[in-house]
Order: structure tokens, then C-alpha cells, then sequence
């Protein structure tokens, strides 16, 4: 239990650098994605760039389970 804010801090920091790293990746904008403009509104869901990232990231956290 001690651990459990440690942790929640760290999933905070790495979802940040993530973040801030998608910006210069251009992993975004795949066929799929949904981008709505209205005026100066813009609403993006990236449906698409989600499920290759859970592909992806199931395949890295099969792969770190199974050399453990």
C-alpha cells in the first residue's frame, strides 16, 4: 500500500513524456482517425492510432512477461 502513490506518480510522469513526445512523433493522423472542424473548434479522437498503440503495446508487455 506504500507503494501505490509512488506508482500513480510515475504512471503521471510517463503519460506526460508521452505526451509530450507525440508531438514531435507523428504517429497521429492515420487513415481513420476522426477529426471534426467546426469554426474555430477542432475535435480529434484517433481511433485508429489507439489500436495500433494497444497492439502494440500488448505485444511489448506479452514479450516482457514471457522473458521474466
Amino acid at each position: 500500500m506504500n507503494n501505490l502513490p509512488k506508482t500513480i506518480m510515475v504512471i503521471g510522469v510517463v503519460l506526460i513524456i508521452i505526451g509530450f513526445l507525440m508531438q514531435f512523433i507523428k504517429l497521429g493522423r492515420l487513415p481513420g482517425d476522426i477529426i471534426i472542424r467546426k469554426g474555430n473548434t477542432t475535435f480529434y479522437f484517433p481511433v485508429v492510432t489507439s489500436i495500433v498503440l494497444s497492439v502494440v503495446l500488448s505485444f511489448i508487455f506479452y514479450a516482457l512477461s514471457r522473458f521474466r
